[in-house]
């Protein structure tokens, strides 16, 4: 592979028959897909899915890349577009709407946690809580509010590459991202107690309900690992603005496996590049 300089200059050599250079591209975004389906979808193996199917569309279409944007912003306006039309999620089938979350948070608080349970184990276990619990805030928006709250708050793109994104004009997304933030901060500023400190839910509180209830298991963490948690502030540090809640979190990076996986589905495609 000739030495290249940018994601642009590698979606112009894979688009060539370089693999190293397909190679390359998939693994610099696969974890930016992966994020983003993981904030659209919630669970882990639904944004893998949908993770896959995305990056072989990028890797089979590089040639229709027409160097107007970005490589990144093209292949987040392919994410976009699929993530709002893919089927529903496991967790969106169960049609979450914040009242319900509200109630469903008020049940639990203050459980003890069962006995044997390590401080390094219950860091953990609060940490999953916390994701667990905001992605259920995001499930509670409509897939178009959610996306742009997920590319505005969480991503931090700036309004114009996020329009550009979706397909619309900046005016509305503006109002789109703002009606989305106004769903959420009323929602964590009313239930969240790492936002408002009135609150009674806080997720140190819910991990002994957790467990019992076993919507965590500490021997399989879908959303983070303990290695991942060095430098965590405390809970009772973390009051801010609720989108920096979301971005402080530690969430696991996307498997080796899957990149692997994407290689071996692009083989038996028409895909100019083979991949080794």
């Amino acid at each position: 592979m000739r030495e290249v300089t940018s994601l642009e200059d590698l979606a112009q050599a894979a688009a060539a028959g370089d693999a190293k250079a397909a190679d390359a591209i998939v693994r610099a975004l696969a974890d930016d897909v992966y994020r983003l389906s993981l904030r659209m979808l919630w669970h882990p193996e639904d944004a893998e899915d949908a993770t896959q199917e995305i990056l072989v569309k990028v890797l089979t279409h590089l040639s229709t890349f027409r160097h107007e944007s970005m490589l990144r912003t093209w292949v987040f306006r392919i994410s976009a577009n699929h993530l709002l039309s893919v089927k529903q999620s496991r967790l969106e089938q169960q049609q979450w709407r914040f009242d319900r979350l509200a109630n469903d948070l008020s049940e639990g608080i203050g459980e003890p946690v069962p006995a044997g349970v390590t401080s390094t184990d219950q860091k953990a276990i609060v940490e999953e809580i916390k994701i667990g619990c905001t992605q259920a805030m995001l499930l509670c928006l409509d897939r178009e509010h959610r996306l742009a709250y997920v590319l505005g708050d969480v991503f931090e793109l700036d309004g114009a590459a996020a329009a550009d994104i979706l397909d619309i004009e900046p005016a509305a997304y503006r109002k789109r991202l703002q009606r989305a933030r106004e769903q959420i901060q009323t929602f964590m500023r009313s239930n969240c107690g790492l936002v408002e400190r009135a609150c009674r839910c806080r997720c140190d509180r819910r991990a002994g309900v957790a467990l019992r209830t076993r919507r965590v298991d500490p021997r399989k963490l879908l959303f983070t690992r303990s290695d991942l948690l060095q430098g965590v502030r405390e809970m009772e540090h973390l009051h801010d603005e609720a989108a920096q809640v979301f971005r402080e979190q530690r969430l696991r990076p996307v498997r080796a496996e899957l990149v692997d996986r994407v290689k071996a589905i692009v083989l038996g495609t028409r895909f100019p590049v083979v991949l080794d």
